[in-house]
């Protein structure tokens, strides 16, 4: 029997089907080398390396917050955009010339910051502000011994106030 030009079967390059097989461990290819190119360039910097000590350190911290919240303190933290100021209300009254600031970003470690309150003689305290990114921020002041401490998160996104409290 005589095959006809219509009955000629065609090049498996010109068929459907292995190209749709060949895009298919193409694609897989393409994602994991686009994976590999994100782990090398962003490691995850929220992984802690001595989790026990860490885990230590919470308990260190809910007894900061117990003693802040005892006091009934309270403060108020306003940001013109270049300068922090903060009211602070206690039972009894702060009188420390200096205190802690940390400044944390939600996600990127290298992006937090520690600034030093000093005492203005109207009885708040004063810092120079450190050019923030926009985003989700947290604030924890606490004293120069770490004997209290008083928390918020905010959004930021220019000036601002935030409201700090042992109970946030």
């Amino acid at each position: 029997m005589l095959q006809t030009a219509a009955e000629k079967p065609r090049p498996w390059y010109r068929q459907a089907w292995p190209w749709f097989l060949i895009s298919l461990a193409a694609s897989a290819v393409i994602g994991g080398i686009i994976t590999l190119i994100l782990a090398i360039n962003s490691p995850n910097a929220l992984v802690v390396d001595d989790y026990y000590k860490e885990g230590l350190a919470i308990n260190q911290k809910k007894h900061r917050l117990a003693n802040a919240d005892k006091m009934g303190m309270a403060g108020l933290l306003r940001s013109d955009g270049k300068q922090l100021t903060l009211s602070l209300t206690s039972q009894p009254a702060v009188t420390e010339q200096a205190l802690v600031l940390n400044i944390i970003h939600s996600t990127r470690a290298e992006l937090d910051r520690e600034l030093t309150l000093l005492r203005m003689p109207d009885g708040r305290y004063a810092a120079d502000l450190p050019l923030l990114r926009p985003g989700s921020w947290y604030l924890r002041l606490q004293a120069g011994d770490a004997t209290w401490e008083i928390r918020s998160r905010i959004t930021i996104d220019g000036p601002f106030q935030a409201r700090l409290a042992a109970n946030n």
